[in-house]
C-alpha cells in the first residue's frame, strides 16, 4: 500500500537524492503518522478510561507522543529540504538528524511519565474490566502499529532516513507494548496482584530504551560519523579504475545530512601526462561518484614521476 501512496503523492519518487524528493516523502510519512497516531490515541484512551486500566492509559499517551513526533518529522522534512545560503553553504540536511533527537527526547519524558503513573498503580491497584470488544479493538491497534513500522522501515532504506528508521523501532516497540497489554488484562481475570501497574512499568522501560536508543543514533549523527565501509570502497574503485590513477589516499567524507556528503580525495597521476587528458578524467570521476553515491568530491592530483597507471 505506501508504495501506491508514494507512487500516487510523490513526483519523480526514484530521485531520492533530490532534497525535494526527500522532503516529499519525509511529509507523506509524517502524515501518515499524524492520522494513524491520533486514531490510536482516541481508541485507547476510550478503552483506558472504559476499563480502568493505567496500561492502556499509558498505551494512548505514548501514541499522543508519536503524534507529536509525526509532527516534529514534517516540520524537519520541510526545513532539511532547504537550499544551501549563505550562513549554512552545505544546506540544511542536518535538520533531520535535529528532528530525530527532538523526537527521542519527547520519547523518553513520556516514558519517565508514565513510569511514574505505573508505580502509582502498584502502590494502589484497582481493578480493570475488558470483554471481548477490547480485545478485538487492541489487536486492531496493533495491526496499525505494525503497518506503520514496515512503511516507515520501507521509506528509512528508500531515502537513508534516520527519523523514519527511529519511527520504524518506535512503531514495533508500540505493537509490542500493546500485545503485552492484552496479555496483562488476560492475567488480571485470574490473579490478584498489580498486573496492570507492573506491565505499566514494563512499557514505560520500553518507551524508554527506544528512546534513548534513538538518542545516541542521531547524537552519533550531529558530530559526525564515517559513512559505511560500502561507501568508501566504492569510491575507491571508481577511481581506480580510470586510466591515469595510480594510487589514492587521504579520502575525507562529511556527512551534512541525507543526501548531503561532500569530500575529497588526494590521487597520484603521471607528471608527464597531458594536463588537459587528466583533468577532463578527473572530472568524469567525479561526476560519475556524484550520479552513483549522491556524494560531491573534490578528487586533488599529485603528480608522481613514479608510478604506474592503468594505461595501455
Amino acid at each position: 500500500m505506501i508504495r501506491i501512496l508514494i507512487k500516487r503523492f510523490i513526483d519523480n519518487y526514484d530521485d531520492v537524492n533530490n532534497p525535494r524528493v526527500r522532503a516529499d516523502y519525509g511529509v507523506l510519512s509524517g502524515i501518515l503518522g499524524i492520522l494513524c497516531n491520533l486514531l490510536l490515541f482516541g481508541l485507547k484512551l476510550g478503552i483506558g478510561l472504559a476499563i480502568n486500566s493505567v496500561a492502556v492509559l499509558s498505551d494512548a499517551f505514548n501514541n499522543l507522543t508519536d503524534f507529536s513526533s509525526s509532527v516534529i518529522m514534517v516540520i524537519g522534512a520541510k526545513l532539511s529540504s532547504r537550499p544551501p545560503d549563505q550562513e549554512h553553504p552545505y544546506g540544511h540536511g542536518r535538520y533531520e538528524y535535529v528532528g530525530t533527537l527532538i523526537i527521542a527526547l519527547i520519547i523518553i519524558w513520556v516514558g519517565l511519565q508514565l513510569a511514574r503513573s505505573s508505580v502509582m498503580k502498584i502502590v494502589s491497584p484497582e481493578p480493570v474490566q475488558a470483554d471481548l470488544i477490547t480485545s478485538i479493538l487492541l489487536l486492531f491497534s496493533i495491526g496499525i502499529k505494525v503497518w506503520m513500522y514496515f512503511y516507515n522501515r520501507y521509506i528509512g532504506s528508500k531515502i537513508n532516513s534516520s527519523v523514519n528508521y527511529a519511527a520504524a523501532h518506535d512503531s514495533i516497540s508500540d505493537a509490542a507494548a500493546t500485545g503485552t497489554v492484552m496479555v496483562g488484562i488476560t492475567i488480571n481475570r485470574f490473579v490478584n496482584w498489580p498486573v496492570d501497574g507492573l506491565l505499566g512499568v514494563a512499557i514505560s522501560g520500553m518507551i524508554i530504551y527506544t528512546g534513548f536508543d534513538a538518542a545516541r543514533s542521531a547524537v552519533n549523527l550531529l558530530l559526525g560519523t564515517t559513512p559505511g565501509p560500502e561507501i568508501t570502497d566504492r569510491i575507491y574503485q571508481i577511481i581506480e579504475a580510470s586510466t591515469h590513477v595510480s594510487n589514492v589516499h587521504d579520502l575525507k567524507l562529511h556527512d551534512y545530512g541525507p543526501g548531503r556528503i561532500s569530500g575529497s580525495v588526494h590521487v597520484e597521476v603521471p607528471s608527464d601526462a597531458h594536463v588537459e587528458d587528466i583533468h577532463a578524467e578527473i572530472d568524469q570521476i567525479e561526476n560519475l561518484i556524484k550520479s552513483e553515491l549522491g556524494i560531491d568530491l573534490v578528487i586533488h592530483m599529485d603528480p608522481s614521476s613514479d608510478c604506474d597507471t592503468n594505461s595501455e
